[in-house]
């Protein structure tokens, strides 16, 4: 075998491989108008990005209660006022650690099931 039928061997390979582990996350088949079925790769869908965000948002919440219960109001508002002293990554940082309805409810609720 010569070295450029082993490249083009070697080619055709990748190629298998890289589609044969496209086709492994799932497929779709269709039949074309001569009734040859082909499989193409099922394609991600984009909402993944939208998961990550609102999965970042409640562990932030919850974080946010649980701190909130732990060290009590005036513990953690003292300290996010303190925050909103500081240069703008701790302002922001304070913008965000700022109480909202939903980390109060979950403070208390926490602080239910502890006491």
């Amino acid at each position: 075998m010569s070295a450029y039928q082993f490249d083009e061997f070697e080619r055709r390979m990748r190629r298998i491989n890289r589609r044969h582990t496209k086709l492994s996350q799932g497929y779709v088949t269709t039949v074309n108008d001569d009734g040859l079925v082909i499989a193409k790769p099922h394609r991600r869908k984009s909402g993944s990005a939208l998961r990550g965000l609102a999965l970042i948002a409640i562990v932030v919440l919850v974080f946010k209660g649980f701190l909130h219960a732990q060290l009590g109001i005036d513990a953690y508002d003292e300290r996010v006022e303190r925050l909103a002293g500081g240069n703008a990554v701790e302002q922001a940082g304070a913008w965000i650690m700022t109480p909202d309805p939903v980390t109060l409810m979950l403070s208390e609720q926490i602080s239910s099931l502890v006491r």
